[in-house]
Formats: structure tokens, sequence, C-alpha cells
């Protein structure tokens, strides 16, 4: 999907320089895919100290399993 947006040169060229990217649209497009793990793996961690997800085994059967 193509989109238009304003971002300020300083911002652009972070982007840039921390993707190694040369291309600015896949610069963009890295960060936004890191950011969408991020926030994932954020809301993963928050529900699994909530005690939202039900997960049959303890953290020491599956270290068992992994060995």
């Amino acid at each position: 999907m193509r989109i238009t947006i304003d971002l300020e040169n300083d911002l652009i060229s972070d982007v840039l320089s921390y993707t190694g990217e040369t291309k600015k649209s896949p610069a963009v497009a890295r960060v936004v895919e890191e950011f969408i793990k991020r926030q994932k793996a954020k809301e993963f961690g928050r529900m699994m100290m909530e005690g939202e997800l039900d997960y049959p085994s303890s953290a020491e059967e599956i270290q068992q399993l992994d060995r």
C-alpha cells in the first residue's frame, strides 16, 4: 500500500541511520514493522504478568521438554 506522510528531515535522517537503509520507503517500513513487533511483545508480556494467558505447562515443564 502506498501512503504519503510528512516527516521532519531530522527524523528521516535518524530512521535511515538506525536502519542502515539507503532509501526512505524501506527504512520507514522497517521502523513500523519493528514498532509493531515491540508493541505485540509488550502486550504479550502484560498478558503473561496479569495471568490472562492460560498455558497448561509450568516453566519447569517447558524446560524439561526443551532438553
